[in-house]
């Protein structure tokens, strides 16, 4: 399930090149920012009011709205009818599809985000790849740094497989969903159509249309007053 098309229906992205010849997705990162670079250009001069920091080779799609106090320092490319809110931070190397939403306090990093995906408050998206309608909640962190020196790895066939790539956040399928304040450490895959419960710390790979269930035990005792 590591495939480009095992995870993210290729239809839903106006940069479907950029997955060609990958024999694992997480192979498009390596070629994401001399893409971004070839195709990027600067927006039109104060084209979304003095309150917005756009820096240089930005590509905003047509019908995208970007509310004040949000900053793109870029490069980046940004598709149409995306609604960026206050106080998001694109940082450089991001592609972002069609009909994205990206909300308050929210940082992306060198990461694609397939058509209509939302990271809607509080996250951060390092190095990842987010594929059609995939959803975080409040707060979801994809983690793409681990502490320990070399390359990110995943497991495939229960033997560890060296990505290539020293910051590697995670790899969501289509659809998939994961709940408020969870944290993905480096070098998750989550299959398309897959739920992940709050607060889940998740390590490794999990298949498609499942739900991780993350029990917690809640306690209820006696309130004794004074």
């Amino acid at each position: 399930m590591f495939k480009p098309t095992d995870l993210f229906d290729l239809t839903q992205t106006e940069h479907a090149a950029l997955f060609d010849g990958c024999e694992f997705a997480w192979d498009a990162l390596k070629k994401l920012k001399a893409y971004i670079e070839a195709n990027a250009k600067d927006a039109p001069p104060h084209a979304f009011g003095a309150r917005v920091f756009i820096g240089q080779n930005v590509l905003i799609g047509e019908g995208t709205v970007i509310e004040d106090g949000a900053m793109i320092k870029g490069p980046a490319i940004i598709g149409r009818n995306c609604e960026i809110r206050h106080g998001a931070y694109i940082r450089d190397h991001v592609l972002i599809g069609d009909g994205c939403l990206i909300g308050n306090s929210s940082e992306l990093k060198h990461s694609i985000l397939f058509n209509g995906c939302q990271v809607p408050h509080f996250n951060y998206v390092g190095d990842s790849i987010l594929g059609h309608k995939a959803h975080l909640g409040a707060g979801v962190i994809l983690s793409n740094l681990k502490s320990l020196p070399g390359n990110v790895t995943v497991e495939i066939n229960g033997q560890p497989h060296d990505t290539g790539l020293r910051k590697f956040g995670a790899m969501l399928g289509d659809k998939a969903d994961l709940g408020c304040n969870s944290v993905l450490n480096p070098g998750s895959v989550i299959g398309r159509g897959t739920l992940m419960y709050p607060l889940t710390n998740w390590r490794g790979v999990v298949g498609p249309n499942r739900i991780v269930k993350n029990k917690s035990t809640v306690e209820v005792v006696e309130r004794r007053m004074k």
